[in-house]
């Protein structure tokens, strides 16, 4: 397997579940695409200007989710575990047919969009991939809260702290460099809410579909799950996810170093707006020679797929 050629599903795989903000039942099958295609989403429930690119330029709303829309109104929501999985498995091609507004969220991570996707296969094709190398440092910041992005040699680092007053989750960090750590956990981590803030999340319309089947709850010093976390720090290590399919908006995978504290979906998406507005912040390169020292997809989901 060429780790520097494009690559996309070898067979199509289904996704069914509940969607976490709007609650609705949706069906999601994502299917082969040719190199050079892209991410692309498909309204099959609309009939026509269906399309939707899930690039930076077209997110119209980053509040508890990313969305993305086009020029026609059609929009597709809660797409970050999804983009997040792609970008993990290297997946450069793939053509997302779903038939509501929003991608379901399953158990509130990338765990299962991981896993089915390895079984679906990986074809791989004969043409170069590109990566965005980063040329300048770039920063965005709104009062304490900031994020940032600067050159890097061939790796993508993430170094990414959480600041909560609660207890349980308090202050986070975690560190690590996606084409080579074992991501497991990043993956693995769920999307998270404190018990309070529940009723003033669902009052704004958000998390109707929401439970403690996709979800964290903590209530005080309460993990409210039974089966309580699945790793140590799996507060900072789902935005870290998060983190990961905002940036797949980029169409390309990234040669970087991020650094993140307090941020989120806004945030990401207000630096790639930012780093992209001038040329000279970032380069695109076709890599058409093994000259790289690991693979720009993560090793250890390499080997499950070989």
């Amino acid at each position: 397997m060429s780790i520097l050629t494009q690559k996309t599903l070898k067979n199509k795989t289904y996704f069914s579940g509940v969607a976490l903000h709007s609650g609705l039942d949706v069906n999601v099958c994502i299917k082969p695409a040719e190199p050079n295609f892209g991410i692309v989403f498909k309204r099959v429930d609309l009939k026509s200007d269906n399309i939707i690119y899930p690039n930076f330029n077209n997110v119209t709303n980053t509040a508890l989710n990313t969305t993305v829309e086009n020029e026609f109104g059609a929009k597709v929501s809660t797409i970050e575990h999804l983009m997040g999985a792609l970008f993990g498995l290297g997946i450069d091609n793939a053509l997302i047919e779903i038939d509501n507004e929003e991608v379901p969220i399953l158990d509130g991570s990338a765990k299962i969009f991981i896993e089915k996707i390895i079984l679906s296969g990986l074809q791989v094709s004969d043409a170069p991939i590109k990566i965005i190398k980063i040329n300048k440092e770039i920063k965005y910041s709104e009062g304490e809260r900031f994020i940032s992005i600067k050159p890097s040699t061939l790796s993508l680092d993430i170094d990414f702290e959480l600041k909560y007053e609660n207890k349980i989750i308090g202050n986070q960090k975690n560190k690590v460099k996606v084409y080579e750590d074992d991501l497991r956990d990043i993956y693995n981590s769920r999307t998270y809410c404190l018990f309070e803030d529940i009723e003033i999340i669902k009052k704004k319309g958000f998390a109707k579909g929401g439970s403690l089947e996709n979800a964290i709850v903590v209530k005080d010093k309460e993990i409210l799950n039974p089966e309580g976390l699945r790793n140590d720090k799996e507060f900072v290590n789902h935005k870290i996810l998060d983190c990961i399919g905002d940036l797949y908006t980029t169409g390309y995978r990234i040669v970087a170093s991020i650094k993140c504290s307090q941020g989120g979906h806004y945030l990401t998406n207000q630096l790639l707006k930012k780093v992209f507005h001038n040329k000279e912040n970032f380069s695109i390169l076709e890599i058409k020679e093994k000259n790289l020292p690991h693979t720009l997809i993560n090793k250890n989901l390499l080997k499950s797929i070989a």
